[in-house]
């Protein structure tokens, strides 16, 4: 038997790279077979292109926005109103015996007082140190006292520096060379003005939402942004740029509202802000598509019921003609059922056209 020639060779691709196995490889019987390393994958050039090797590489994170880690609340160091209101009086009686001393007090005054009538020793350079120190400690006593009030927070800074924060209430004493900073740290929810929005289709929409939100970290919402509000109302028009908001009434109308406060929840915690829900209240279209969108509205309800009313006037054609012949009340040849159908169908269609318009 001839052996079949040989064709005169193969056509390859140009540039296909092979490679050969060893013939033992194939064949190989190995109980307990050592594990192959796999490298990167890389994806090889073309031979004759001049292309490098590319390797893939792995898709970077989304970061997250951040602050000064350090940059954490802390209660500040404050004292009783009693220190400040004694301080105070001790200002103002050294006031009065430094008058007395330099002779400025006038004898009612200082008979009222309970103070002995003597020569005055004139405004000298040191009277005028016993009046600035004892001024400067009345200062110092009496215009520190403050007044804490529930929900209220004071956030203190001195030369840019956070020095603490304040949520004691009641009269207190707090250092009067310090920046107060006042914050609502109570329960708050903010009504947004109308925004944009968009259906998972892509339509334009416009949506309020209602924002349900607290301060949690007073020195993240004072000195890690600039203004949180702002901030907070930058998240949700973000949020809202992401996710599609379904129109009311729909199954999944809900689902916005739970995706919209994880992420502005995730946004807005790295400024010490608590988010606890974000509602869409009031969605509506666009303006420019309001019109349009509510006749196809309106068409797709209509057909809905068009379809509804079809189908349930075919089932009762249906029942009505296997009861007629199950029951053997009639005997009905093709032509004739099709007669009774065709009439039934008028009929119920007539009376539920009939039933609708009323």
């Amino acid at each position: 038997m001839d052996a079949v020639p040989s064709r005169p060779g193969a056509r390859l691709i140009h540039n296909e790279a092979t490679t050969e196995i060893p013939v033992h490889l194939l064949f190989r019987d190995d109980p307990d077979p050592q594990p192959v390393p796999l490298r990167p994958a890389v994806v090889n050039r073309r031979q004759g292109t001049g292309e490098q090797p590319r390797t893939r590489r792995p898709v970077p994170a989304k970061p997250r926005a951040q602050v000064d880690p350090e940059l954490v609340e802390r209660p500040a160091r404050v004292l009783p109103a009693t220190v400040g209101v004694l301080a105070g009086l001790c200002g103002t009686a050294g006031c009065l015996a430094t008058s007395w001393w330099a002779g400025v007090l006038s004898p009612l005054a200082g008979a009222a007082l309970g103070l002995p009538a003597v020569a005055g020793a004139g405004l000298g350079p040191a009277q005028w140190a016993a009046y600035a120190g004892a001024g400067a400690l009345g200062l110092f006593g009496f215009g520190g006292l403050a007044r804490g009030s529930t929900g209220r927070a004071w956030v203190l800074g001195l030369f840019g520096r956070y020095r603490g924060t304040v949520r004691r209430t009641g009269l207190m004493w707090v250092n009067p060379l310090l920046l107060r900073r006042r914050v609502d740290v109570r329960l708050r929810h903010w009504r947004s003005e109308p925004l944009c929005a968009a259906e998972p289709g892509g339509v334009a929409l416009r949506v309020v939402v209602l924002v349900v939100w607290r301060v949690r970290d007073t020195a993240r919402a004072v000195l890690g942004v600039e203004d949180h509000e702002g901030y907070l109302r930058e998240c949700v028009e973000a949020a809202l740029a992401r996710v599609p908001v379904e129109m009311p009434g729909s199954a999944r109308a809900s689902v916005a509202g739970e995706t919209l406060t994880r992420l502005v929840s995730a946004d807005a915690a790295a400024v010490g802000l608590e988010v606890y829900s974000v509602q869409p209240v009031r969605v509506e279209y666009a303006p420019e598509l309001a019109a349009a969108m509510h006749r196809r509205r309106i068409a797709a309800l209509d057909a809905q019921q068009r379809a509804t009313m079809l189908t349930s006037v075919v089932d009762s054609v249906e029942d009505t003609v296997t009861r007629l012949t199950m029951r053997g009340l009639v005997e009905l040849d093709d032509y004739e059922r099709k007669v009774l159908v065709r009439d039934l169908t008028v009929a119920f269609c007539s009376g539920r056209a009939g039933d609708t318009v009323h």
